[in-house]
């Protein structure tokens, strides 16, 4: 369904200038290194910050659900908000409230823990759901290569950012200020992406753009599928990135061994995305990639539920493949679209939908655990979805526009 033509938008003018090319690619990558730092970071310190700050189990459920729930709130207002700003300034307005979010979990505070996880999930809000669309208007010709570039350097910061927020911990002898310090690379990312916003500005030109709502879309077989395969994975993903470690720790794992295998599970999905994408955007091959990532993931929550934890770091392995599957989920949105405004309608309601549901995930994991003291209603549940997400992948590979090139 189509609105009313929005306020004139900047479309970019060929051709473009190498400078704009390189200066476009570089924040592509200091973006993605910020679209999970802050979220792994404070992940990996859930427990200890728990402890200092003196929270109860309540709000200890809460915490890793505000990203999901925020990216659900946050993202659903992105389609119209790069309609009235443009999505080069929309971003940048979102790597201002990442930052300063993030620098503001630096105080050690339960409320300022919280205000800064909201503040700094509705900026990374606004840059999941507007990415696809940039990617789409910049990196037109190489949608894969650029969609596999942003979301390898994604899981990256993840990765390290998981790896080494508990030294830093230590170091600065406080929990608070090491997830704080995470925001200096959101401020980076700030200042990386203002010569994109500036080139836009100065070199483009005024061209009538439409806004496509994306709600109507949930009534069409692609927009629900989009969904769908968004959801699940979502779910299954941020089950993991907000309750991993504990997990372990629970488990019998000491913390840094903890904090290694979950490093080691974020690793493994940037390899995995690479190969999965690769598969993926052959012809005729999206279904495969599907199956073998959908399919992984069930053997990692399997093993993760039944194996002892000595063996934790096959579960590791298995469910950071499983992760993969995120990079092929973006490249089939930034493919779905007829345009640039259709993209980012998709986007927005696969992304925000998916995202509130997806809240069910981490906070329904850490709120069993709280009430059977045990992991094993949690993982059997999230075993189940994984089923599901094998079962979702079947439908939508076997829909063209999922799979078809641009």
């Amino acid at each position: 369904m189509t609105a009313p033509p929005a306020p004139p938008a900047l479309s970019a003018a060929p051709p473009k200038p190498r400078s704009a090319v390189v200066f476009g690619v570089v924040a592509l990558v200091l973006i993605g290194l910020n679209l999970r730092a802050g979220i792994s970071g404070a992940s990996a310190l859930l427990h200890d910050l728990q402890q200092v700050l003196g929270y109860g189990p309540l709000l200890a459920a809460v915490i890793p659900s505000i990203p999901t729930l925020c990216f659900a709130l946050a993202g659903a207002a992105t389609s119209w908000l790069t309609g009235r700003l443009g999505v080069e300034k929309a971003i940048l307005l979102a790597l201002a409230l990442l930052a300063g979010g993030l620098l503001l979990r630096g105080i050690p505070a339960t409320g300022m823990l919280l205000a800064g996880t909201v503040i700094g999930m509705s900026g990374l809000a606004v840059c999941n759901v507007a990415m696809p669309s940039f990617i789409r208007e910049h990196f037109a010709h190489r949608t894969s290569m650029m969609t596999m570039l942003y979301t390898v350097t994604m899981t990256t910061g993840a990765t390290v950012t998981a790896v080494a927020v508990i030294p830093m911990a230590m170091a600065l002898g406080s929990p608070s200020s090491a997830v704080g310090a995470i925001g200096f690379l959101a401020v980076a990312a700030f200042l990386g992406f203002l010569p994109v916003v500036l080139h836009t500005h100065r070199h483009s030109v005024r061209a009538a753009t439409t806004y496509i709502s994306p709600w109507p879309l949930l009534r069409t077989r692609k927009g629900k599928l989009l969904t769908a395969i968004f959801t699940l994975q979502a779910l299954l993903a941020y089950s993991l990135i907000s309750w991993f470690p504990s997990m372990l720790i629970t488990m019998g794992v000491n913390a840094a061994d903890s904090g290694l295998l979950y490093g080691l599970m974020q690793l493994v999905s940037v390899p995995a995305g690479m190969v999965i994408i690769a598969i993926g955007s052959r012809p005729r091959m999206l279904r495969p990639a599907l199956y073998l990532v959908s399919i992984i993931m069930v053997a990692g929550m399997a093993s993760l539920l039944f194996l002892p934890v000595s063996l934790a770091v096959i579960s590791a392995v298995l469910l950071g493949f499983g992760l993969g599957i995120f990079p092929l989920v973006m490249v089939m949105i930034s493919r779905s679209g007829t345009s640039t405004a259709e993209t980012t309608a998709l986007s927005t309601l696969a992304q925000s939908t998916g995202y509130l549901l997806a809240t069910a995930g981490p906070f329904g994991t850490g709120l069993l655990y709280g009430v059977t003291g045990s992991w094993t209603l949690p993982l059997a549940l999230l075993l189940g979805l994984a089923v599901v997400q094998v079962v979702v992948a079947h439908l939508i590979s076997r829909t063209p526009i999922a799979a078809r090139k641009r």
